[in-house]
């Protein structure tokens, strides 16, 4: 979806789905079908349910409806095929017998692996056998967005292209910015904060031309997400590692997701601060001898026995305080890799946008797509940015003036 305004003209959104676009062919399960008497469906249908229930695909209907000649002609799908084939011998015991007692004519189909997502994949689907399609209630895409909205998702990814240059040296890194939806307000910001190795090649930044300029954008050596493990890639002893900017310490695993996570969580714990009396160390993270990992809520026993009062305090206070970045959007001017695009998922972020592609480990398009793994107890919506040579241009050449 292009932009209205002059600001951001040319600028588009793309939404990016979770699960990649496959042709039907390529996305079909073979079964064993036969064909019915109306009169006898209902019954075969409940014996199949119970012998033979096809567990993993429930978006497909079991029985299919034609009509002829005026006559209506069912086929219903008896078990999915396996490697032996379709004969009666590769069929279940319990539907063998099925098949000898209605002395049915068996007949190899094919149906939709995955439930449809939308109205013009389900009317693909139907062309095979009947599938069931549910509209989602938000719908992912970028219909639903008015133009205002629009505008502020622009305004928000300028921002971020705004702070891809480091300060040191003006290395170009990746920026984060978490906003709040509902007001607009900026959560947190962040850059990359992983060690930035001297170049040998370096030029003086106030003598780079335009086609210098548009290479900056192209230059992603620094990103930490695009490159996680450049930081290794040069001897610090031959280049050595550029002091650090706004006191922080660099460190191999400091994306600027990640770092934009810390921020936006210390944020909380200054504006919610934790009114009982063990303060926000209440929450500890413990590690089991014999079992998994889990992050446990402990309790003060000091302090089992707390007021009314402390209580109701307390409850307020849970009411009040954000969980994680619940609802949040988050900006990105490259593309997340695996471990930022996890942490996304565990911070229960509600949509992410990004300028550039990552093609070296991008998680969310490029080379993965992890917010279409459907065992993920989370999923956010993920759309990518175009902006125009000239917009960033712009963008890099108003940097360099300030």
């Amino acid at each position: 979806m292009a932009a209205r305004n002059e600001q951001f003209v040319d600028w588009e959104i793309m939404h990016i789905p979770g699960n990649t676009l496959l042709s039907l062919e390529d996305s079909t399960v073979n079964v064993v079908a036969a064909k019915i008497e109306p009169k006898l469906a209902n019954t075969i249908i409940r014996q199949l349910n119970q012998i033979c229930p096809l567990e993993d695909l429930r978006h497909v209907k079991r029985v299919k409806k034609e009509s002829s000649e005026g006559k209506v002609k069912l086929s219903i799908i008896l078990y999915v095929s396996s490697e032996n084939g379709s004969s009666i011998e590769a069929a279940p015991s319990g539907v063998r017998q099925l098949i000898d007692n209605y002395n049915l004519s068996l007949f190899a189909a094919k149906v939709s692996r995955c439930q449809a997502t939308s109205k013009g994949e389900w009317e693909e689907q139907c062309k095979l056998w009947p599938t069931s399609f549910h509209p989602p209630a938000n719908p992912e895409g970028v219909s639903g967005l008015d133009e205002e909205e629009i505008k502020s998702i622009y305004s928000s990814m300028k921002s971020v292209i705004q702070l891809v240059q480091s300060n040191i040296q003006h290395k170009v890194v990746n920026a984060v910015i978490i906003v709040d939806p509902s007001n607009g307000q900026i959560i947190s910001k962040a850059r990359d904060e992983i060690p930035l190795l001297r170049s040998s090649e370096e030029n003086d930044s106030s003598n780079s031309n335009n086609e210098e300029t548009k290479s900056k954008w192209s230059e992603n050596k620094g990103v930490a997400c695009v490159n996680p493990w450049g930081w290794l890639e040069q001897s610090c002893h031959d280049h050595g590692v550029m002091p650090c900017e706004s006191g922080f310490t660099w460190h191999p695993l400091k994306h600027a997701a990640i770092v934009a996570i810390e921020n936006a969580a210390a944020r909380d714990r200054q504006l919610f601060p934790n009114p009982s009396p063990c303060g926000n160390n209440c929450y500890s993270e413990f590690y089991s001898v014999d079992g998994p990992a889990k992050r446990l809520k402990t309790e003060n026993e000091a302090h089992s026995t707390k007021k009314d009062s402390e209580s109701v305090g307390d409850l307020a206070w849970e009411a009040t305080r954000p969980y994680l970045c619940t609802g949040f959007d988050i900006y990105l001017a490259w593309e997340p890799c695996p471990m930022c695009a996890m942490a996304l998922v565990h911070q229960r972020i509600k949509r992410i946008f990004y300028a550039f592609p990552n093609p070296r480990v991008g998680a969310l398009g490029s080379v993965h797509r992890l917010h279409g793994q459907r065992s993920l107890n989370h999923h956010y919506s993920v759309f990518r940015i175009l902006i125009p040579d000239e917009a960033l241009n712009k963008i890099f050449l108003e940097n360099l003036n300030q």
